[in-house]
């Protein structure tokens, strides 16, 4: 009886030993910057489809009726990258082909607020959801997604400066070749000017 007990308790314990390891093991392969790598949606593949309504009323959609939509993940802690807020300032305003939202994790008080303050008044601030960003694989801010208007993601990554946003908008514009789809986290290791 003793050896039954004994046989249980340590099987009990491999056992938790081995759920435990496997825990370790996930944590490690989605941390650090090889984790924040495979965020986000590769290049050429579909992206999720939504529809959501700003604080004025007007509905938003991805895919969008433009050529081309910027896709911001983030919400008021975007105060503290001023070069990426500098960045969507001059994308935002540069073309009518390409469409802006800031797209919130859940609802927010102060998000918008701090926005318009920042300068961002003229881009719509959307309330999505942790699902959503489920969906797009984001899971660290502020988080970039391009997305055409057939559906494509065009290019994606995590964003610390306005210079990555001007490279991100070049990659969206290069041609999807099926065969060929370049890492968007590659291609923007291969711009990163020296020093960065």
């Amino acid at each position: 009886m003793i050896w039954a007990i004994t046989f249980s308790v340590v099987a009990v314990l491999l056992c938790c030993g081995g759920v435990l390891a496997l825990l370790a093991i996930t944590h490690l392969s989605i941390s650090g910057t090889e984790g924040i790598e495979r965020d986000g949606l590769a290049r050429g593949k579909p992206a999720p489809a939504w529809s959501l309504m700003d604080s004025a009323g007007t509905l938003h959609r991805s895919p969008p009726d433009k050529p081309l939509q910027l896709i911001m993940f983030s919400d008021h802690s975007l105060k503290s990258f001023p070069s990426v807020i500098e960045g969507l300032r001059e994308l935002h305003c540069q073309s009518d082909e390409l469409e802006t939202v800031i797209v919130m994790r859940g609802q927010s008080k102060i998000t918008e607020p701090v926005l318009h303050l920042l300068g961002l008044d003229d881009i719509p601030v959307l309330t999505g959801s942790s699902s959503l960003y489920g969906k797009y694989n984001v899971r660290v801010t502020p988080y970039v997604i391009f997305v055409d208007s057939s559906g494509q993601v065009r290019a994606s990554s995590l964003v610390n400066h306005a210079w990555q946003l001007v490279k991100l908008l070049q990659i969206a514009a290069l041609p999807i070749e099926p065969n060929k789809l370049p890492t968007t986290a590659s291609r923007m290791r291969a711009a990163t000017p020296s020093g960065m």
